[in-house]
């Protein structure tokens, strides 16, 4: 059972957990994505992050990768796929960690964190002006979306030290975190699905 806290075998194990329930490849229509690019590959990472041995394999991945980064007070990002990866994040942290977990709403409700203190739109834990904290997300294109929620983390004065995505699908993510000074970790790529 040492497999299942080795990281190259989770990574392994991710990939091929990824390929049979989360990727659509088509060689004659293509797929309208979030950030309205069109696409011959499709990714839901839904059915991937609710999957109790995927979630395991992610929960891995990610502390491997906190691990790398060192010192980190907050992991979260935009719902609703950051919303299960913190979720996993959390769970895995060990015992008497300090490790908090947060959500960005793509629309604040306007209620903000009524006990937390956090702003309009940002939920969960209580984050603090020079928290060092990082972005999850499920699957990363041009890396738009993750890159709003960590604008919202800096007007709070949080430092967004990295962003640590499911996949990325290789079309400009990692050039946008590049350019931002932010390292994007993905977990797996497009390269890596295609085999």
């Amino acid at each position: 059972m040492a497999e299942l806290t080795d990281v190259g075998y989770a990574k392994d194990a991710l990939i091929e957990k990824i390929r049979e329930l989360a990727w659509l490849r088509s060689d004659y229509e293509e797929f309208t994505l979030a950030s309205g690019r069109k696409s011959r590959h499709f990714f839901d990472m839904k059915p991937v992050m609710m999957d109790p041995e995927c979630a395991h394999f992610l929960g891995v991945l990610i502390h491997d990768e906190l691990t790398r980064i060192g010192e980190v007070d907050s992991v979260g990002g935009l719902e609703l796929g950051a919303v299960p990866l913190t979720g996993i994040a959390i769970a895995k942290a060990s015992v008497g960690s300090n490790l908090k977990g947060f959500i960005i709403r793509k629309e604040p409700k306007g209620r903000g964190g009524r006990k937390t203190g956090n702003p309009p739109g940002i939920e969960g834990s209580t984050l603090s002006s020079g928290d060092r904290c990082v972005i999850l997300e499920d699957v990363t294109t041009t890396g738009g979306s993750a890159l709003k929620a960590v604008e919202r983390l800096i007007e709070i004065g949080c430092d967004v030290v990295a962003c640590i995505t499911i996949l990325d699908r290789q079309e400009g993510g990692l050039e946008a975190f590049e350019a931002a000074n932010i390292p994007l970790y993905p977990l797996a790529t497009l390269e890596d699905i295609e085999g």
